[in-house]
């Protein structure tokens, strides 16, 4: 762009005037880091970065989103006045760029003068080929490993990325190369001087136990086991969801730390499958003579959101009518009463996921077809999605047997 670029950390600012500058009248005053910032870059038109503008902070000293409302506004910034300086200063000429883990600390005033550009976690081979670019030659050059010491094959990378971090960047992933090029470094310095070459073999004994198991756990077809995928901080996840009926009096148990969203959608599958219980060549007294029982492994982990609903539903009806859920088949989607798919977000990340768990078939909600242009061509390659409105349409997509539907009266 050519323009002059300044950085600045808002993370733990509470003070006000650290945006807005002191006035003259106390002792040790200084003007804001917004004209310090245009001052040490000698522009009137810079590139401004504000790091972690939803870590500010508040207390009696005032609240500096607050103050960041005129800063961030272009139709505002051109009059901005610093404390300090006392005469109003124009900024409609500099590019602001703020960055955020999660958008749901920022006031909603705040984001509403921004443009937000959601940026997905990196795939397996994105990750891959930082790894070989840049990451490697950092950590080599910095523990001191001259020329060609050290050959980490790309099967080795993927088995780091995949079985020892489960992140959407890469900071873990440059912990483990440079674990391994520590103890690299330290043969080379003990008088060990030859090639040393990472593989999947030996990677274990630079490493030590994989962190992360593979997710492939589940292998035939299961009665009352559906697999739904999750998003995490971390990226995509698949969760696998267990529903299973016994002799009682219609008591529905819903176990797995799951939070009342997740909670609500299982009972919006329950209310689903009863109100289809004619369809589904179920009894009407079934219920009331049924204990439901729905769980979510990985039960020390808090699980919420209402994208679990058609997996919940899935696994309901398969144990309802005995009927297994096809292995291979992944789903997501919020589901009503009607049993209508409505969309959920983290698509991209999602779908990553079903691929590294080596699904085979996704069914996704029929509205975020729009959703799939973020997804990598080579990451859609292999796998069947399938759009779809309403639960019944699937019914015969992750169901083991073709279910002999009645006509309703």
């Amino acid at each position: 762009m050519g323009r002059e670029f300044i950085r600045i950390s808002l993370g733990g600012i509470r003070d006000e005037a650290e945006i807005r500058g002191h006035r003259r009248t106390y002792v040790g005053a200084l003007p804001g880091k917004i004209i310090q910032g245009i001052r040490q870059a000698d522009s009137n038109n810079p590139v401004f970065m504000m790091d972690e503008i939803d870590k500010i902070g508040t207390d009696f000293r005032g609240d500096p989103a607050s103050a960041l409302l005129e800063v961030l506004d272009p139709e505002q910034n051109n009059t901005f006045t610093d404390h300090y300086l006392g005469v109003p200063l124009d900024l409609s000429n500099v590019m602001f760029i703020t960055t955020a883990n999660l958008s749901d600390p920022i006031p909603s005033a705040l984001k509403d003068r921004m443009e937000i550009i959601n940026i997905s976690g990196y795939t397996d081979e994105e990750k891959l080929k930082i790894a070989q670019k840049y990451l490697i030659p950092r950590q080599t050059n910095e523990n001191g490993i001259e020329g060609d010491y050290l050959k980490i094959s790309n099967k080795a990378l993927l088995k780091i990325i995949n079985q020892y971090t489960r992140e959407a960047g890469l900071r873990n992933l440059e912990r483990e190369i440079a674990s391994i090029c520590r103890k690299v470094a330290m043969k080379i310095a003990e008088g060990e001087k030859k090639i040393y070459r990472i593989n999947t073999e030996n990677l274990q004994k630079y490493l030590g136990v994989r962190k992360f198991p593979s997710e492939i756990d589940k292998s035939k077809d299961q009665v009352g086991v559906a697999t739904g995928l999750a998003w995490t901080l971390a990226g995509g996840e698949i969760i696998y969801i267990e529903a299973t009926s016994m002799k009682g009096k219609g008591v529905l148990t819903l176990t797995g730390q799951l939070g009342e969203v997740m909670q609500e959608s299982a009972k919006a599958a329950l209310s689903y499958t009863r109100s289809r219980s004619k369809e589904l060549g179920l009894r009407d007294d079934l219920y009331s003579k049924t204990d439901i029982h729905i769980h979510v492994p990985a039960g020390a982990i808090p699980k919420d959101g209402p994208s679990a609903g058609i997996t919940m539903a899935a696994a309901l009806i398969s144990s309802l009518i005995k009927i297994p859920i096809k292995n291979g088949v992944a789903m997501t989607g919020e589901i009503t009463l009607r049993g209508r798919i409505l969309p959920i977000g983290g698509i991209k990340e999602k779908i990553l996921a079903a691929k590294r768990a080596g699904i085979k078939k996704v069914i996704l909600p029929k509205l975020n077809e729009k959703d799939l242009e973020e997804v990598p061509h080579n990451v859609k390659r292999g796998l069947e999605l399938i759009f779809a409105e309403e639960m019944d349409e699937i019914l015969d997509k992750f169901l083991a047997k073709r279910l002999k539907r009645k006509i309703r009266a």
